[in-house]
């Protein structure tokens, strides 16, 4: 049943990815407002649960890491961000590349999961879900309850393989900005 279906990262690390990336390349470079539409864009793919509601299995192209979770529609999101890249006081491209990185990134940590049926990445190109090589990252359960049954192993996971790594990027990303500044 639906009890049994998972999927992580949580919504809590998803945002990981544009908040190092945020973190390290400084207000200058990523504004507040383009930040903000990065975690959105971040966790937006998971909007996608609303299908179980709706009756369309897992597996379907508009079913949980389907379509939604496509490098296709990372690519679509970013086109937005750069046609309102005024609104997010972004140059269209930075806005383009940083909604793309924030975007993709969902699908590509899902994809280093221990559970679920895997991603639809190359959509439309490909149904097929795929896993990568490696999937260290714990798998939630969707519900709840389930969350906070496990809640303790699975954010525990989620801060060695998401954050973690999000923060020395950030880390690395600070001191290149720094570096380049200071070159200037």
């Amino acid at each position: 049943g639906r009890a049994g279906l998972r999927a992580v990262p949580t919504f809590l690390s998803h945002p990981a990815v544009p908040l190092a990336l945020g973190a390290g390349l400084g207000r200058r470079a990523v504004p507040g407002p383009l930040l903000a539409a990065g975690v959105v864009a971040s966790v937006l793919p998971d909007l996608d649960v609303v299908g179980f509601r709706l009756g369309i299995p897992y597996a379907a192209a508009l079913g949980h890491r389907g379509l939604s979770h496509s490098l296709l529609l990372a690519a679509v999101l970013a086109a937005a961000g750069a046609a309102l890249h005024r609104a997010l006081r972004a140059p269209p491209a930075t806005a383009f590349f940083f909604l793309l990185a924030s975007a993709a990134s969902h699908g590509l940590l899902d994809a280093l999961t221990s559970g679920g049926l895997g991603v639809a990445l190359l959509w439309p190109l490909s149904d097929e879900r795929w896993f990568a090589p490696v999937r260290p990252i714990r798998v939630a359960p969707l519900a709840i309850a389930g969350v906070w049954a496990r809640g303790a192993a699975v954010l525990a996971s989620e801060a060695r393989w998401v954050w973690a790594p999000a923060a020395v990027l950030a880390a690395a990303l600070a001191a290149i900005t720094r570096r380049t500044r200071a070159r200037s």
